[in-house]
């Protein structure tokens, strides 16, 4: 359109300039044409109307629901930390900037659908080599999802200005092979329900 534009105005700029006209002409006087009202209309509303419709058929197949995905997992964004809440177990990680800190933890291979909580403020988790920023909003469900093909690590960090602490709010995401993410997930499930100790004879 653009194009189409620019080549009209300097075609019509280089055919009509004075140099080339007669002294005293006169441009035609056109007034009230209802063929270039109707045209200068239609068109552009054709041109709108297209690219909307395209855009929104588009957007469809690019926000399908998840209905397919492998696992769930909760994430809670409270000050100044994530829990993440598997089937079964939650992780609880509080902000540092001493160190790393306590990573989520995926297998590879496998569709996971988030989903994102707010305890007390707006959050928002972010990790910009695998996910878009999603906010967790207190009262509000947010989902998105993540699929990592390749075993390592990922950083990121809360991008909603949440209070004093919200530079620890950091994030690492660790994706493991299925064997090792099993195996993690017993040593997890082991210390969220420990087995009862012998109850020593009197």
């Amino acid at each position: 359109i653009f194009v189409g534009v620019a080549a009209a105005l300097l075609w019509v700029v280089l055919r009509f300039r004075r140099c080339k006209q007669p002294v005293g002409y006169v441009t035609p006087q056109i007034h009230g044409h209802n063929g270039l009202e109707i045209a200068w209309t239609v068109v552009p509303l054709i041109v709108v109307l297209a690219i909307a419709a395209y855009s929104f058929v588009t957007l469809q197949k690019d926000f399908q629901p998840l209905t397919q995905a492998d696992m769930d997992v909760t994430i809670r964004g409270h000050q100044f930390g994530w829990e993440y809440v598997y089937d079964g177990f939650t992780i609880h990680q509080e902000g540092t900037l001493a160190g790393d800190v306590t990573p989520f933890v995926v297998p590879t291979h496998k569709l996971v659908r988030l989903q994102f909580e707010g305890t007390d403020v707006i959050h928002s988790w972010w990790v910009p080599a695998i996910s878009g920023k999603t906010d967790a909003v207190p009262g509000y469900t947010n989902y998105s999802w993540l699929k990592i093909d390749q075993a390592g690590t990922w950083r990121g960090e809360c991008a909603e200005l949440c209070g004093a602490g919200h530079s620890t709010m950091q994030i690492i995401v660790q994706a493991m092979d299925q064997p090792q993410y099993e195996q993690w997930v017993k040593q997890q499930q082991a210390a969220a329900h420990p087995s009862p100790s012998a109850t020593p004879s009197p």
